[in-house]
C-alpha cells in the first residue's frame, strides 16, 4: 500500500504538471491571437512556477533502485585524531538529524558511543521516511573538516575525518539466510552520560558476522531481547546492502564514480578556515555557507550525486 500510494502521488504530480503546462501554452496562443499582453504575462508566470515545481520533483525520478523507497540506517564513525574527529562525528550526526527534521521524517538512535572528552566515537540511527535510503545512499564515504580547533590552545588549524555508512532497512519479503555458526553475539552494558537512566544490566547487543567482518550493535532498548532482535535486523540490512552494492558495481563497472564510495575515499570537504566552503569532490557541487549545510541543507549535494549515477547525468 505504501508503494502504491507513493506511485500514485508521483503519477498525479506528473499529470497535474503536464495539464498545467498545456493550459498555459494554450493561453499564450490565445493571448497572441487576441493581442492580450496581460493574459500572456500571466501564462508565462505560471510556466516559471511550474519550472520550479518540476525541479523540486526531479529528484523523485532518480530514485529507481531496488531499495530506494525503504527506510534506512545511517552510521557515523569518527576517524583517527581523538577528540577532534569525535567532535566532527557529532557535528555530522547533528547535520543528518537536522536533515531528517527538514524532510519531516523520524530518526531513532539505535546506539551511540560517546567520546572521552567530547563528541562521539560512533552512532547508528534509523531513519524512517519515504525514500530515506534512496536519498541518503550517496552520503556513504569519508567527510573531511578543516577548521581552527576549539580544543587547541594555540588556535591552530586542524583537519578531521569521519565516515558515514548508509544501508537500507529490508522488507519482510526479502530473505537473508544467516547461520548461527557464522555469527558471534556479545552483550555489554549500554553506555550513557550517567545518572539514573544508565542501564545496570548487560542489555546492549553486538553481533559480528564472521565471514564478512560486519559488526552491528544496538542499545536503543532496555530489553536485551529487543536489542538482539533489532541488531539481527540491522545485520540482515547490512548484508543486503552489501549485495546491492555488488550488483550495482557489476552493472556500472565502467562508471568511475563508483570507486569514490566507501571508507578510505573522501567524498566531501567542509572548510571553515581560512575560507568558507563545502565542496563535493565527486560532483564538484559547492556551497559557500558551511553553517547552512551543517544545519541539514544537503539536498543540492544529494541531488547532484544521484544525477551522476544516471548515465549521462550531471
Amino acid at each position: 500500500m505504501r508503494e502504491r500510494q507513493y506511485l500514485d502521488k508521483v503519477i498525479n504530480n506528473i499529470t497535474d504538471l503536464t495539464r498545467a503546462l498545456n493550459d498555459s501554452v494554450e493561453l499564450i496562443q490565445l493571448g497572441e491571437e487576441e493581442n492580450d499582453p496581460i493574459l500572456i504575462a500571466d501564462a508565462e508566470k505560471t510556466i516559471r512556477t511550474l519550472k520550479n515545481e518540476v525541479e523540486n520533483h526531479q529528484t523523485d525520478t532518480l530514485l529507481s533502485g531496488e531499495a530506494d523507497a525503504n527506510d534506512t540506517y545511517l552510521e557515523v564513525h569518527a576517524g583517527a585524531g581523538g577528540t577532534e574527529s569525535q567532535d566532527w562525528a557529532s557535528m555530522l550526526l547533528r547535520m543528518y538529524l537536522r536533515w531528517v527534521e527538514r524532510h519531516v521524517m523520524q530518526a531513532v538512535v539505535m546506539e551511540i558511543h560517546e567520546g572521552e572528552e567530547a563528541g562521539i566515537k560512533s552512532a547508528t540511527i534509523l531513519i524512517k521516511g519515504q525514500s530515506a535510503y534512496g536519498l541518503l545512499k550517496t552520503e556513504s564515504g569519508v567527510h573531511r573538516l578543516v577548521r581552527i580547533s576549539p580544543y587547541d590552545s594555540s588556535s591552530r588549524r586542524h583537519t578531521s575525518f569521519a565516515s558515514i555508512w548508509v544501508y537500507p532497512v529490508i522488507d519482510d519479503n526479502i530473505k537473508i539466510d544467516l547461520s548461527d555458526s557464522e555469527t558471534r553475539i556479545d552483550t555489554y552494558r549500554a553506555s550513557g552520560a550517567g545518572g539514573q537512566h544508565v542501564n545496570t544490566t548487560d542489555s546492549a547487543v553486538r553481533i559480528t558476522h564472521i565471514p564478512t567482518g560486519i559488526v552491528v550493535q544496538c542499545q536503543a532498548e532496555r530489553s536485551q531481547h529487543k536489542n538482539r532482535a533489532a541488531a539481527w535486523e540491522m545485520l540482515r540490512a547490512r548484508l543486503y546492502e552489501r549485495e546491492l552494492k555488488k550488483r550495482e558495481e557489476l552493472a556500472n563497472i565502467t562508471e568511475s564514480s563508483k570507486s569514490n564510495i566507501g571508507w578510505g575515499h573522501q567524498i566531501r570537504s567542509y572548510v571553515l578556515h581560512p575560507y568558507q566552503l563545502v565542496k563535493d569532490l565527486r560532483t564538484r557541487e559547492e556551497n559557500t555557507d558551511p553553517q547552512d549545510v551543517l544545519n541539514g541543507n544537503i539536498d543540492a549535494f544529494i541531488k547532484a550525486a544521484l544525477a551522476q549515477r544516471i548515465p549521462g547525468g550531471s
